[in-house]
């Protein structure tokens, strides 16, 4: 147990700003509040020496009472397992912060209230000032349930507010109580509880809330919701038919990537083409100019227009989390998974590996089993994410005709989603070598609450894509800036004086056919980024890359999307017309030594494994250096995934070559 940091008399009425503090079990609704509270004026960091997510956000209590909100991770009790729950803990103990008042926000799910009411109690008998958030009242009703909200507040000596957090019901009861709130310490849940181990402490306290909840809860037997919940899950989690509807689901999601995308891709892709044609008119000519159209507006083309894709993914994986679709899922692949060496939690990294390897590292946390987490930590990032799919998504186009069709599905799609399959079956193998290789005598175990199903919470949702496209814009906009100045610089200068001899070869010549396009490449060629590629192009060759892929090879190390960056940025120096979107570009591109079209399918087929198995991220890199403690793991896992990613991609080549 940990003691009150708080203060123990807190009135509200005289303060300017209050610090709320949101306190709850996992799927207890703790997110739905805080988007309410907060909507769009909310940040994402992280807590303080750690990298578990911080969300913090600001609203208005009342017209003189401003509120500010530290939405802590889930935990079920004061008594941390994991390190989630260990952030919780350590916040509330955390001594130096007597700035504002605080107030904790204790949300309930009030059709589990058993176990919600736990955490309360351990709150109550710390004296923090505290208020009950009772969410999740709709179920209640729903199931023909009553609950005696002021009776129950009584026993407790806390207020307690009655809410639907997912439609904002009960938000201005409970900025009212806050607003009036003046803290009388209530009496202890547990007498001499801070003598007692934490096994009997438990048991007391599940005893009393027992007691408290059959007094104040009116329950008729099985819910309507829970019965409906059994009857779902019969289908959804059956033993063989539960692997098919998973399968079916990730089918369905990919060709709607593909499909739905199409559209606002193409505008997108137009309004940089006409943007980008105005600027090279309107701007005079000069280096300044060539850097901003070459450089800076074409790399950022080359990610933008594969927004919509990513906005796509995190909307579907949104909704089936909000569902409670994805705990099933975890559920259904523990038995799977520990053949593997992994378990049934490991599957939710996994599945988060398909938006961001970084979040979904550091979801590895609620794995307690410490070989279990480092196999997932070591796996995750086989799991194609979306810095990807701006790489997929343009060598798909690129040797997969968008008309093209297998039976009446979209083939690109059905690519796309063998791509992920690809990395699943990969980061399953990888895992089941490690296990006979990493030792560890700790038993293993498999426990998780599955939440009722319920329709997604659309705010829940739109907050959670808004965050994540943001944060990927903000995250891939400034390394791509930075890559593609720097590589324009590589890319329109040389050593010695190559490019202006080359100058001085097409002034003599005169403007013959087509002698733009060939003095363009010429340059290229002759700068510092062609030496740089044709330094590594013998390495790359057998793989059916060309020096112009190798550079962008390298600079994606930065980050894996900046390879379409890279391109859209080698493919307009020189174009001087600026009509072409880089996909039109890399289709026209020849091999000037055979004539032969240099993305073919043997090629693009290579590209495709060789990115979905290198371990081209930094910020993966950075992060597994953080959750392993060192960096052992980090350079066995880039050397291991890089060999692989060489050698599957040389054998594919050979293949379609």
């Amino acid at each position: 147990m940990i003691e009150s940091t708080l203060p123990k008399y807190a009135s509200l009425k005289d303060e300017e700003k209050v610090r709320l503090i949101l306190v709850g079990n996992p799927n207890s609704g703790k997110s739905s509040l805080f988007n309410s509270l907060t909507g769009l004026n909310q940040r994402v960091g992280n807590f303080p020496g750690v990298t578990v997510e911080k969300k913090t956000g600001e609203f208005r209590v009342s017209k003189t009472l401003k509120g500010e909100v530290i939405d802590l991770p889930g935990t079920y009790s004061l008594s941390p397992r994991s390190e989630d729950e260990q952030v919780t803990f350590d916040y509330l103990n955390d001594k130096s912060r007597k700035d504002i008042p605080e107030v904790v926000v204790v949300i309930a799910d009030a059709s589990n209230l058993k176990r919600n009411l736990l955490l309360a109690s351990q709150l109550i008998d710390l004296e923090v000032p505290a208020v009950i958030a009772l969410n999740m009242m709709d179920i209640v009703q729903r199931n023909d349930q009553e609950i005696d909200v002021k009776g129950l507040s009584k026993d407790l000596g806390v207020p307690i507010v009655p809410m639907n957090a997912r439609i904002g019901k009960g938000m201005n009861e409970l900025k009212e109580v806050i607003a009036n709130f003046e803290y009388k310490p209530p009496k202890k849940f547990i007498e001499d509880h801070q003598s007692k181990d934490g096994l009997e402490n438990t048991v007391e306290r599940f005893d009393k809330i027992k007691s408290i909840v059959a007094k104040r809860l009116v329950d008729k037997g099985e819910s309507v919701t829970a019965k409906t919940t059994r009857k779902i899950d019969q289908i959804l989690v059956h033993p063989i038919w539960g692997y098919f509807i998973f399968l079916f689901i990730l089918f369905l999601m990919f060709q709607a990537i593909f499909s739905w995308s199409n559209l606002p891709m193409d505008w997108i892709e137009n309004g940089f083409l006409v943007f980008g044609q105005f600027m090279s008119e309107a701007l005079p000519e000069g280096v300044l100019s060539d850097l901003l159209v070459d450089g800076v507006w074409a790399g950022l083309g080359g990610i933008i227009i594969f927004i919509p894709q990513i906005t796509l993914l995190f909307t579907f994986i949104a909704i089936l989390e909000d569902t409670g679709y994805l705990a099933r899922v975890s559920y259904l692949m523990d038995a799977l998974l520990k053949r593997f060496g992994l378990n049934g939690r490991s599957i939710i990294p996994l599945l988060g590996g398909a938006a961001c390897a970084v979040p979904a590292i550091m979801s590895a946390r609620t794995i307690s089993n410490k070989k279990e987490r480092l196999l997932t930590i070591f796996v995750t990032p086989l799991i194609s994410c979306s810095a990807r799919i701006p790489v997929y998504t343009l060598l798909i186009a690129l040797v997969i005709p968008a008309e093209k069709q297998l039976w009446s599905f979209n083939l690109q799609g059905i690519v796309m989603m063998a791509l992920y399959l690809l990395g699943f079956v990969a980061a399953l193998a990888t895992s089941l070598a490690m296990k006979y290789w990493v030792k560890s005598d700790e038993r293993s175990h498999f426990i998780m609450e599955l939440p009722i199903y319920r329709q997604p919470r659309w705010k829940n949702v739109f907050m959670t894509i808004y965050n994540k496209v943001k944060l990927f814009l903000v995250e891939a906009g400034k390394i791509i800036i930075a890559v593609s100045v720097i590589l324009w610089v590589l890319s329109s200068y040389g050593p010695g004086d190559k490019m202006s001899a080359i100058d001085e070869k097409y002034e003599r010549i005169g403007a013959f056919e087509n002698s733009s396009g060939q003095k363009a490449s010429e340059k290229l060629e002759a700068s510092y980024a062609g030496h740089l590629g044709k330094a590594i192009e013998p390495a790359i060759r057998p793989l059916g890359f060309d020096w112009k892929i190798g550079i962008s090879i390298i600079t994606s190390f930065a980050a894996r999307e900046v390879f379409v960056g890279t391109m859209a940025t080698l493919y307009s120096v020189g174009d001087e017309e600026n009509t072409l979107s880089i996909k039109e570009k890399m289709a026209r591109a020849h091999d000037p030594k055979t004539g032969e079209k240099v993305y073919t399918k043997a090629t693009g087929y290579s590209l495709l494994v060789f990115y979905a198995f290198a371990l081209q991220c930094m910020a993966t890199v950075a992060i597994v250096v953080k959750e392993t403690g060192g960096w052992k793991w980090p350079l066995i896992q880039l050397a291991y995934m890089g060999i692989l990613a060489y050698a599957a991609s040389f054998i594919v080549f050979q293949i379609f070559s």
